[in-house]
């Protein structure tokens, strides 16, 4: 009897003694974790946030889709607009100014118009860049993004980023005249592509070969 008491007691106390290194080792895991000298799982941190924009940082090249441009959707896209312009001739100016006629027109042509700070500083800028008036090209710019192309400007549209989108509405715009501005030359469609080329495109063609001339024909 006194010998299974006595079995009966070193069982109890292994068994504990295995209950407490157990718990020991449970704890110190828990208090004191081991970290792992290289990372089960990588986060790639993105140090230019302006890398995650996606589209083109200016417009595109507009002049090419012009003549087949659709102008109902055009005018569909101008009602967005109607709440400060008015588009028909002799209409009076609203919010923004009257926009018949508006192709070909000095940027800021309406004398009766109190125009904002933004677009009377920046004209003249505009303008020595080639933008003296409001033809095709100033409005591709100017639609993409108005706060952009005019700093300062009180237009409080954000822009047109589809570039069909912005020839329908420039082709609809070309339409409001008696006489409606031609349609852009092949030359100035070829003009317009190249300045307007992304540069990995304008350096291809930069570092092209040139072709070689044809063999003159006896």
């Amino acid at each position: 009897m006194d010998g299974l008491f006595f079995n009966k007691l070193l069982a109890g106390i292994l068994v504990a003694g295995i209950i407490a290194m157990v718990a020991g080792m449970v704890a110190r895991a828990i208090i004191n974790p081991v970290v792992p000298e290289e990372r089960a799982y990588y986060v790639e941190v993105i140090e230019d946030p302006s890398s995650l924009i996606q589209g083109p940082q200016g417009p595109e090249a507009v002049l090419a889709l012009l003549s087949g441009a659709d102008v109902a959707n055009g005018q569909k896209i101008a009602r967005t607009c109607a709440t400060c312009h008015t588009f028909g001739a002799g209409e009076a100016n609203k919010v923004g100014p009257n926009l018949w006629q508006i192709i070909g027109a000095p940027l800021a042509r309406a004398a009766d118009f109190k125009y904002s700070k933004g677009l009377l500083t920046h004209k003249d800028e505009r303008a020595a860049a080639g933008f003296d008036v409001w033809d095709y090209e100033a409005l591709n710019h100017f639609l993409f993004k108005p706060k952009t192309w005019i700093p300062g400007t009180s237009m409080a549209y954000v822009g047109l980023k589809k570039v069909q989108d912005r020839a329908d509405i420039i082709a609809y715009l070309r339409s409001l005249s008696d006489s409606p501005a031609p349609l852009p030359s092949a030359e100035a469609i070829a003009a317009e592509a190249a300045a307007l080329a992304p540069p990995e495109e304008a350096a291809a063609t930069d570092t092209a070969p040139e072709a070689a001339a044809p063999a003159a024909r006896e």
